[in-house]
């Protein structure tokens, strides 16, 4: 059985703010990787600033910082750099998602710095990419939902929506973070590192497949549906007597069968010509609506998924965010952890995928700078030299 997690002895240096860089950072942190974040000193990462709901941190930095240390740096001083670089030499990965050229004009270049260590893993992020008309337009996460095309197949005709999450940071998180195990795995392999180059745009784009392809091919892109589908029937959600949201997605003739003899109690909509197969239903949409929430209106939440259960229906409810926290599939199998931070313990989710034989990370949120005087120490340099680096607010 694994006694220690699986990226014990990686070193993972990440120059990050917002989402998307963080994200992928503590993911590998997750997985037991030293990540050291650099931030400015003083204010930090700008996200811990977006909010103040979480005990009076920002719900977003406290989502996707913790197991990390906060090496607080002014990368603009000669001294920063150096610090940085020789960070850098001794690391295994790199991260940054400065704006573009902002690396290179600092000297952290991915030139630069696999120069300095060959074995090292260079990733960047990106809104648009290195190269043409849009490499240096301002790639703020709905600005490129809206590119991506998110936001027109989201919502309804009448109402276009962007995701009420950050999509595309989060798109781009997750590449970077699969591109940087891939790297691993292949240094095993070859010894040597590589440089990765991850945008905002691509991952999303690539998120698109789906809707996408329908348009490229069929010429025209699917419909704004809002809950409901863009070609099937029926398909969303219903809302019972006492106020239940009720999700349906029946995509087969089996469950349309049940659903309509043992949920409805019309076993002649299983022959109605209105009804009898998809395209029908589709095309008929709106009957059927009326019908369906006539019944669900004379239901109420737990008698709607007792019939669907017998039916062998599938089914869920349409939650919001205060249902979710007290989720029973969540609670019963222990899926919050507490983590230690700034301002006292904070209730985590465990990481999604359970290892056989290892026990997540579960290590505290720092605060900004926290580490910085350990993290410098283990360089070499005195207390002495680190307090004159703070008084020159170079840390």
């Amino acid at each position: 059985m694994p006694t220690e997690l699986p990226l014990s002895g990686i070193t993972v240096i990440s120059c990050e703010q917002a989402v998307a860089a963080p994200f992928a950072s503590r993911q590998l942190a997750d997985l037991g990787a030293r990540v050291i974040k650099i931030e400015r000193p003083g204010t930090g990462d700008f996200a811990r600033g977006y909010d103040t709901t979480v005990n009076g941190m920002s719900s977003h930095f406290v989502w996707i910082n913790r197991n990390k240390e906060s090496l607080s740096l002014d990368l603009k001083q000669t001294q920063g750099k150096a610090i940085l670089k020789d960070l850098v030499a001794e690391a295994d990965v790199f991260i940054q998602n400065f704006a573009p050229g902002a690396a290179e004009r600092l000297g952290f270049g991915a030139e630069e710095l696999r120069g300095i260590n060959d074995r090292l893993i260079y990733a960047s992020i990106s809104g648009y990419g290195l190269s043409g008309p849009y490499k240096d337009a301002k790639a703020y996460d709905a600005l490129v939902q809206a590119e991506a095309g998110l936001v027109s197949v989201t919502g309804t005709e009448d109402h276009p929506a962007k995701t009420g999450i950050s999509t595309a940071d989060i798109s781009a998180g997750m590449y970077t973070y699969s591109g940087i195990l891939t790297a691993l795995f292949n240094r095993e392999r070859t010894g040597e590192g590589t440089t990765l180059q991850i945008s905002l745009f691509d991952s999303l784009v690539e998120w698109m497949g789906y809707p996408l392809y329908f348009t490229k091919g069929g010429g025209t892109r699917p419909t704004r549906a809002g809950t409901s589908h863009a070609a099937i029937a029926p398909y969303g959600a219903f809302t019972c007597g006492d106020g239940t949201q009720i999700m349906l997605a029946i995509q087969n003739e089996r469950e349309w069968k049940s659903f309509a003899s043992r949920v409805l109690d019309r076993p002649d909509m299983v022959t109605d010509e209105r009804f009898d197969r998809a395209a029908h239903r589709y095309a008929h949409r709106d009957e059927l609506q009326t019908i369906i929430e006539a019944v669900f209106a004379d239901l109420t939440g737990v008698q709607a998924d007792e019939l669907l259960e017998t039916a062998s229906v599938a089914h869920s409810r349409q939650r919001d965010m205060t249902e979710i926290a007290d989720h029973p599939q969540l609670v019963e199998r222990d899926r919050w952890q507490e983590v230690g931070s700034p301002v006292g313990p904070i209730q985590m989710l465990v990481p999604p995928v359970e290892m056989s034989g290892v026990k997540p990370r579960m290590d505290p949120i720092p605060g900004v700078g926290e580490h910085s005087a350990d993290i410098l120490g283990g360089l070499g340099f005195s207390p002495e030299k680190i307090a004159e680096l703070q008084s020159e607010g170079v840390i």
